[in-house]
């Protein structure tokens, strides 16, 4: 990318570090109200089961206990939670053939637990440690159902079912396709027939849950802080809860410790704490501790896919056609997000003509399933990527060569797929040349034929090398929209206000990068304000790897129609046509006279209402506008990774000698940062393929309390990642942009997967399934 006079392409520190790395950040944990109370939950310990009595007697005579209600009280003083699901647009709900159901959860359990974890009671008291200890008084009498943890099973007529309303496990069915896939899979030269599993992890952020509130009676008002990734979307449940107007409520994120998406919706207990605010008069927190998080916070993945594709001999993809199920947990919270996600990023950056999917979404009784980092994108990837890998073992052509001859060349950008997106507009892969970025990575490798040269003589040492390949596409930046307020402070300086909630992203030194380019100023003359309804009274959050390219637009909407306003003043002052102006220096000055300005200080007092302002005719007080991007659909990202393994066959590990990743996400904000989100997002794909797993027993019961028995990366886990940037910008915003948050996570599983199974391809050995586990790389040689 070509080196810019302006702020967008530099690596300008991060703003936020100061205050974190100095002790001096507030996280949801550190705030402290006068006389507030902690809440502490009773949690299931039964999977399914009929709540016959809960008795809160004891609780209540416990020392520094203020309140407690169990979920069959709550149930007769709150009517039913409204659907909190994302709703879908028209577009798409009358193109694509759906069923959904939509359970939703209620605040406290209170006819049936269904998974391990469900809050069914909650004490108040003066400390956290007072109601935890007076939570262990709490006795339930719940009649134990049978447990449904296989999905499939789930699916069986004898199945017992979680919601009995719906009288089914079956809560989401949907179908799309193009060409006619039956009839390429007949005439195919070659059939071949797979499952994949895509296994059940999860984000494990550094800072748990926490929400906490504070009622005024005076105004009948509710403050609400979350350490949540939308705060817009919180205040709407919570109005609708609380039966207050969204204006009385206000919303904050403080400092985050990391979302990766499960702070991405709304939970029961995000409305539970400000009722009971409001309830006892009294501001009430809570934080959720670790072992709650593994129990409580939603988990992701854990996909199976059955499928069927068809090829020539050549390699070429002719037909591709999958089932795969869903198994997203005892409830739904994000409805089909996930699993539309995974069948429309199946096709990849592939080009073939037949193409058929249908997603089955069933409820067991595990801890509900909603996006993480990638949001059903790993888990396509890893399917599309291995069939790619399982063709070229079937003929004999190296993976890499197979991919190359089924690639859409960059000379048919942009490429219509031929599927809608979730957002109902059909998909156009917007820019980009994908086989440039498997040739870079490949190059970065030193070559498949040295590669393989290498491979063949440390197999005959008795040391088996592996490369693995995994290339994707993704759509980012999706809408509905996002929100900007940019407005000229009397000082000078440039206060912008979004609706985007940052985790640890960067996003006040990005945002103010591109206000300091769209005013030509300094970004320390940003004064940036996220995550606060109270500063912005719509926006959207952030999930979905679409802040950038939104809020950008958004600021550009904004600005634009801002400067009309402070150009036709500052003309007004200079006695010129605003046609001769420009921005510099954080002045307006006249085109091609230096010294001929004036600073915007000046014009924000011009603008100023009252008796002596300079306003001239026609022009309304303040310089303050807001403005809304409404993107016309998604933009689509990509990247390649390759790694080369070599396998520990005795003790069954991999170890990776090189990793390497080209990516493409357009204009390039911060470079430090987007590198900085590559490589974090890329180290969470690889916990995920060798390390994580949220596994159950046959009565539903979680195997993972802690840190002890769920393995993260840690700095010995992680290899040198070399990384490239492909720079094409997208021509749907206005700063050419393109999400970067989630990709990196996308493919480290299946080029994990893939380098596994090369190294054993003499053995005839394939990994079609997450995590590698060590003692399955021992078994092949068993």
């Amino acid at each position: 990318m070509a080196e810019t006079q302006g702020f967008i392409g530099k690596s300008v520190p991060r703003r936020e570090d100061k205050r974190l790395l100095t002790g001096k950040g507030e996280f949801i944990a550190d705030l402290k109200l006068p006389s507030m109370l902690h809440a502490a939950f009773v949690r299931s310990q039964v999977a399914h089961g009929r709540i016959k009595s809960v008795d809160l007697s004891r609780a209540l005579q416990s020392p520094g206990v203020v309140y407690a209600i169990s979920g069959p009280d709550l149930a007769k003083l709150l009517p039913p939670v409204p659907d909190t699901q994302l709703s879908l647009p028209k577009k798409w709900t009358t193109r694509v053939q759906h069923t959904f159901l939509n359970p939703q959860q209620p605040l406290l359990a209170h006819e049936k637990v269904r998974h391990v974890g469900e809050a069914v009671a909650v004490i108040l008291a003066e400390s956290r440690y007072l109601a935890e200890d007076a939570a262990e008084l709490v006795t339930m009498e719940i009649e134990p159902q049978p447990a449904v943890v296989d999905p499939e099973a789930g699916l069986a007529r004898d199945s017992v079912v979680l919601h009995e309303q719906y009288a089914t496990n079956l809560i989401g069915d949907f179908s799309i396709a193009k060409g006619d896939v039956e009839t390429a899979l007949a005439n195919a030269p070659h059939r071949m027939k797979r499952r994949f599993y895509h296994h059940r992890y999860a984000a494990i952020p550094m800072e748990g849950r926490g929400v906490a509130a504070s009622y005024d009676a005076r105004t009948d008002s509710i403050n609400i802080w979350s350490a949540c990734q939308v705060i817009h979307w919180l205040r709407r449940e919570a109005s609708t809860v609380l039966g207050m107007p969204e204006a009385r409520i206000r919303c904050v994120a403080l400092d985050v410790g990391g979302g990766f998406g499960v702070k991405g919706h709304v939970y029961p207990e995000e409305l539970l704490i400000p009722y009971l605010a409001r309830e006892v008069g009294r501001p009430v927190k809570w934080i959720e501790d670790r072992h709650e998080h593994f129990m409580s916070a939603c988990h992701s993945r854990d996909q199976t896919h059955d499928v069927e594709f068809g090829f020539d001999d050549d390699g070429r993809l002719l037909a591709f056609q999958d089932e795969f199920i869903v198994d997203c947990g005892a409830w739904n919270p994000i409805g089909s997000g996930i699993a539309y996600n995974t069948a429309v990023h199946l096709p990849g950056p592939y080009k073939f003509e037949h193409f058929g999917v249908r997603s089955k979404i069933v409820v067991t009784n595990k801890v509900p399933n909603a996006p993480y980092r990638g949001a059903g994108r790993p888990e396509a990837t890893f399917a599309m990527e291995r069939v790619m890998d399982l063709i070229a073992a079937e003929l004999g052509i190296d993976p890499a060569d197979v991919r190359m001859r089924n690639m859409i060349p960059a000379s048919e950008m942009p490429y219509r797929l031929g599927l809608p997106y979730r957002d109902g507009e059909p998909i156009v892969y917007d820019s980009g040349d994908y086989p440039e970025s498997l040739r870079q990575a490949l190059a970065a490798l030193g070559g498949v034929d040295a590669f393989r040269a290498r491979q063949r003589d440390a197999r005959a040492q008795g040391r088996y090398l592996g490369l693995g390949l995994g290339c994707y596409v993704e759509g980012t930046g999706v809408g509905p929209f996002e929100s900007a307020t940019v407005r000229i402070d009397p000082t000078g300086k440039i206060y912008l206000a979004g609706g985007a909630c940052p985790q640890g992203q960067g996003m006040e030194t990005i945002f103010s990068q591109i206000v300091a380019d769209a005013w030509q100023v300094q970004p320390e003359d940003v004064v940036v304000a996220l995550a606060d309804t109270s500063v912005i009274s719509i926006g959207f959050g952030t999930i979905a790897s679409r802040s950038t390219v939104n809020l950008s637009g958004a600021i550009h909407n904004a600005s634009q129609a801002l400067q009309k306003k402070v150009f036709a003043i500052a003309a007004d002052v200079l006695e010129c046509s605003p046609a001769d102006l420009e921005l510099r220096n954080g002045s307006v000055g006249l085109v091609g006279v230096p010294g001929r300005e004036i600073p915007l200080a000046r014009i924000a007092k011009a603008a100023m209402p009252g008796w002596d302002n300079k306003r001239p005719a026609g022009v309304s007080a303040g310089l303050e506008e807001t403005a809304y991007f409404e993107p016309p659909t998604v933009t689509w990202a990509y990247a390649t990774h390759a790694a080369i393994v070599e396998l520990d066959v005795e003790l069954g590990r991999v170890e990776i000698e090189k990793y390497v990743i080209v990516h493409d996400c357009g204009v390039v904000v911060n470079p430090m940062l987007v590198d900085g989100q590559i490589h974090g997002g890329a180290v969470q794909g690889l916990g995920g393929a060798l390390l994580e797993e949220l596994s159950y027993d046959s009565e539903g019961q979680l195997l993972v309390g802690s840190f002890m028995d769920y393995l993260v990366p840690g700095a010995s886990d992680v290899p040198h990642f070399e990384l490239k940037h492909m720079h094409f910008p997208s021509p749907l915003n206005p700063y050419g942009v393109k999400g970067v948050g989630e990709g990196s996570a996308i493919a480290p599983p299946v080029v994990i997967a893939n380098a596994v199974s090369d190294a054993l391809s003499h053995l005839k050995i394939e990994f079609n399934s997450t995590p590698i586990r060590p003692e399955q790389i021992v078994a092949a040689f068993g």
